[in-house]
Formats: C-alpha cells, structure tokens, sequence
C-alpha cells in the first residue's frame, strides 16, 4: 500500500499534467486510504483484547489470586487465634500456680506443703442428706406413717425396693427376707421393718472383704492403679488422696497415664504442686503403659511410700479399651512384679444402679480391690452402695462427700448406715 501511496502523491504535486480538479481527488483518495488502513489496525488491536482464550486466562488468574489471598487471611486468622488461646491458657496457669502455691518464693526448695488439714470434722450424715431425705429412705418413711403392717403394706415396700437404686438383685433380697419374717410373725410393727432393713445393710457390707486401702509396707512403695470413666471423678479423687497420703507423712509420686484427654497430665501437674507430691508425666498420646512403669521404676530407686497411677478414662462398654488397662496392669507389673497392691475403681455415685454396671465390667476385668463412690452429697442414690456390695462383694475404700479435698473419706460402714437410716425426730 505504502508503494502505491508514493506513486500517487508525486501526480498530485504535478497539476499541469493532471485534468482539472484531479489533485483534489487524489488528495482525497489518500485520505480515504489511510483512514481505512488505521480503522483496520484499531479493529485488530480490539480483536487481540477481545480474544476469549486470553479473557478466560485472564478471568482465571484473578480468582487464583483471589482464593490465594482468602487463604493467606484464613492462615493468619488461624495463627492469632492459637496465640489468643495459647496466651490465656498461659493466664490460667499462672492464676492456678498462684493460688495453690502459698510461698512461691521457696518453690526451689521442694514442692509446697498442703491446704488443707486433716482429718475433716464434717459429719457423714452432712454428705447424705439427699439421699436420706429424696431416697428410697424417704419414700419408705412416707409409706409407713401411720400404716399397720400388713399385705397391702408389703406390696407397697416391694414397689419402693424394686424402684431404688440399689439394683434388682438386693431389692428381691431384701424383699424376700421381709416376707418371710412378716409370715413368722417375727415384724411387730414398723419399727420392726426399720430395724430389720438396718441390720441387712450392715449384713450386706460386712460380707464383703476390708479394703484396707493405702496401708503401708514394710519394705518399697504401695503402688495404687486408679480406673474408671471420664466425668467420675478420677483425677480429682487422685489429688484428694495424695493429700491425704502427704498429710500423713508419705512421700507421693503421681504417674500421669491419662494420655489421651486433652489437658489431663496438665490437671494432675496441678494437683501434684497443690498437694505437695512429685510426677512423672509423659506426652500426649504416648504410651501410657510407658509413663506408668516410668513411674512405678522412679518410685522403687527413689524412696517414694505412696504411687497413685492415673489411667484413661473408659468406657465400660468398650472391651477393647477396657484390654488396654489389662496391659497397662502387666506393664507395672514388670517394673514391680507384686504390683499394683491396689486397684481402686472410681465411681459417680448420681449414675445409680449403672454405677453397678460399670463395677462389674471393671472388676471382671482387672479384679478391683475397692471402689472410691464420688459425688454423694449432690445426689440421692447413695443406696447403690449396698447394690454394688451385695452383687459384686467389691468392698467401698472411699466416698466423696463434698467439694473440699478432705471430703474424700474413708468409708466406715457403720457411720454409713447409721446415716442412712438417721429418720427425722430420731
């Protein structure tokens, strides 16, 4: 084009040659062929933005980087909310040091002394007002009142027994007996019923062998395997008994073996610096068997009396899980082969009659030698004590009675019962 453009401008520079008015028209011409030639170039330029590959690229870039940026924005967000949580988990700590340790300025000389003091003046029968007054005890006092002894009677005790918590099996025991004394003539009145069902709870826990938890030894540590489920208590009975054993005079060595709940070496650390015994802890998710005999090792080579061994919570209807103690059982045993010299179940007293259930599943299991009842001063199925005793002759080593660390009491049967049966005007 640009040949021909050069051809023709010289004819226009030449007028004489050309035909009147031809300059003018080539002049025009040129115009009209450059406007056209840049009207193309200016539609291939658009051509070229408009291409749909390059628009689609394009249009794919910008979400890739839109979805980069959300996920930078996620990432940091995530970052700052572990750093919050991590700094006011750091709070809590120090809060909890701070109030367990009275002096912290000689915590390098050796663990603090503990709270409190032992023993605790609070009466049993403080620890069982619902069950006495909400219980099958109650009810039974509210159906004898100005009642004459007869069938009608009976029927009436027999659906108070059979609804209570101390399980089927001792509810037909009991209701049994009461029968066949009613058919002798041998129940007068009702007085008589109350001193017969007395004398049958005493009966029931005496027929089941003495605990005699946390005895000491002549010669090397007594070493104590605490199992149960999660929310019964565990880790808390842990650190009310090792009070109590440091209040004693024992030295205490806690072995961490809940490796699975999240924070729960954490609790027991805490319950070690409050009560004043020493721990050994191991990470989360590592073996627990490992951590124990650790323990159990550390105890024998370091002069300790008393070893509380912690354990994961179970479920007591997972068998498998309930296997794994047995191996944890073993385990210590390898580290001291007349090992564990007790096993202590932990039971929530206001489960009732399951509390029953998950005794014998344990102690088939892993042969429990006592059962530490938590919980009893907020419920009123304290009766299932003598369920587990009558059904299972698992004797009871400890209740818990309230909130404070020396509310975790020895269990004396009679002081239970007398309490149990304590009736108002009485």
């Amino acid at each position: 084009m640009f040949p021909t453009l050069l051809a023709i401008v010289p004819l226009a520079a030449r007028p004489e040659d050309a035909p009147p008015g031809a300059a003018l028209w080539i002049t025009l011409a040129v115009i009209a062929v450059v406007i056209g030639w840049a009207v193309r170039y200016a539609l291939k330029a658009s051509d070229r933005r408009l291409d749909p590959k390059a628009l689609a690229e394009a249009r794919r870039q910008a979400e890739q980087k839109k979805l980069d940026d959300e996920r930078v924005a996620a990432a940091e967000e995530s970052r700052a909310a572990a750093e919050v949580k991590r700094q006011e988990q750091e709070k809590v700590a120090k809060k909890s040091e701070k109030k367990s340790d009275k002096k912290p300025e000689v915590a390098t000389k050796g663990p603090p002394k503990p709270e409190l003091l032992l023993p605790s003046d609070r009466p049993i029968a403080d620890g069982l007002t619902k069950t006495r007054e909400e219980g099958f005890i109650a009810r039974l006092g509210k159906l004898f009142q100005g009642k004459q002894l007869d069938a009608a009677l009976l029927d009436q005790v027999e659906e108070v027994l059979f609804t209570a918590d101390i399980g089927v099996r001792t509810a037909s025991k009991l209701l049994d007996e009461l029968r066949a004394r009613a058919s002798r003539k041998e129940l007068a009145d009702v007085d008589a019923i109350w001193r017969y069902l007395e004398e049958e709870a005493i009966a029931i826990l005496d027929s089941a062998p003495d605990p005699r938890s946390f005895k000491r030894r002549a010669e090397g540590p007594h070493v104590v395997l605490i199992v149960g489920v999660n929310g019964a208590g565990k880790t808390t009975s842990i650190g009310k008994l090792a009070h109590r054993m440091v209040a004693r005079g024992d030295k205490v060595l806690l072995g961490a073996g809940d490796t699975f709940r999240a924070a729960a070496a954490e609790q027991l650390d805490i319950w070690a610096r409050r009560v004043g015994a020493d721990i050994v802890n191991g990470k989360d998710g590592s073996d627990p068997s490992a951590v124990l005999f650790e323990a159990t090792t550390k105890a024998l080579q370091g002069g300790y009396d008393t070893v509380i061994l912690d354990t994961a919570g179970r479920l007591h209807t997972n068998v498998a899980l309930v296997k794994e103690l047995e191996k944890v059982k073993r385990v210590v045993q390898k580290a001291m082969p007349d090992a564990p010299h007790e096993i202590i179940l932990v039971l929530d007293g206001t489960n009732g009659q399951n509390a029953i259930a998950q005794a014998k599943v344990f102690g088939d299991s892993l042969g429990v030698t006592s059962i530490a009842l938590t919980k009893l001063d907020g419920t009123a199925k304290g009766g299932v004590i003598l369920g587990i005793v009558d059904e299972l002759k698992i004797p009871i080593s400890w209740i818990g009675i309230g909130e404070r660390m020396e509310d975790l009491r020895p269990f004396d049967k009679r002081e239970f019962v007398d309490a149990l049966f304590r009736r108002k005007g009485s």
